[in-house]
């Protein structure tokens, strides 16, 4: 059975807490870029940070999309959640608290990543975001699409919100 490639990034207001998450799942690799780009969801998320849009936007997508059974490979340039799995054994160890004793910002979101990834047959590959054109290879042109599509969202509701 053919892998599923899902391509997953957000873009965040920092300053008013709020962003946009962007995902695209390809199923069939035949298809154009300019067909793809049409495929690509949006969803806006508040309150956020970066770190929790990035963990949002996945976990938003794994349940729209259903893919049990399906291999899954989850292209993302999230350095956080690319290094999740190497962290879970301490994070379980230690309840998901810091080292002084308090819950971690969005520790609901990570056990909920461990039992959505639990779940599936997945592998995380990190993507560079934001590089030039003349270096992107086919998987780079992809995750433009979500990158972009997030930004613009954010774009287009801050300029709405300007009116």
């Amino acid at each position: 059975m053919d892998a599923v490639a899902l391509f997953t990034d957000g873009s965040v207001n920092t300053q008013v807490k709020f962003g946009y998450g962007a995902y695209l799942a390809v199923s069939d690799p035949g298809l154009s870029v300019e067909e793809l780009s049409k495929q690509v969801k949006v969803k806006r998320f508040a309150p956020t940070s970066s770190t929790k849009l990035e963990l949002q936007t996945l976990l938003w997508a794994l349940d729209d999309l259903q893919v049990l059974g399906r291999p899954l490979i989850v292209y993302t340039d999230s350095q956080n959640i690319i290094g999740l799995p190497a962290r879970r054994d301490r994070l379980e160890r230690n309840d998901y608290c810091s080292k002084k004793n308090t819950r971690l910002n969005n520790y609901e979101l990570y056990q909920e990543f461990f039992r959505q990834i639990d779940q599936l047959d997945c592998e995380l590959i990190k993507v560079q975001g934001h590089q030039a054109s003349k270096h992107k290879n086919d998987i780079d042109r992809l995750f433009t699409l979500v990158d972009r599509a997030s930004r613009n969202a954010l774009r287009e509701d801050a300029r709405r919100s300007a009116l």
